[in-house]
């Protein structure tokens, strides 16, 4: 199991990093963010496929899904 870091103890070693280094770890972490998003969307469609096969759901238009949401 990982080791939670302070967020103050981050910030203080991204400070130690080279010029050149510090936009490098940006890219990084947008990549893993971007990454984990992707992530995130696609479970919640295998999520929502599950639901409708198991017939949790129906079909909507999205003028009727607008109308449920508005009431």
């Amino acid at each position: 199991m990982s080791q939670v870091i302070p967020f103050g103890e981050v910030l203080e070693a991204a400070d130690h990093l080279s010029i050149d280094e510090q936009p490098e770890l940006i890219a990084v972490l947008a990549r893993r963010l971007a990454q984990a998003g992707r992530q995130r969307v696609a479970a919640d469609v295998q999520e929502a496929r599950q639901e409708f096969a198991e017939g949790r759901c129906t079909p909507t238009t999205p003028e009727q899904m607008m109308l449920e949401i508005l009431q």
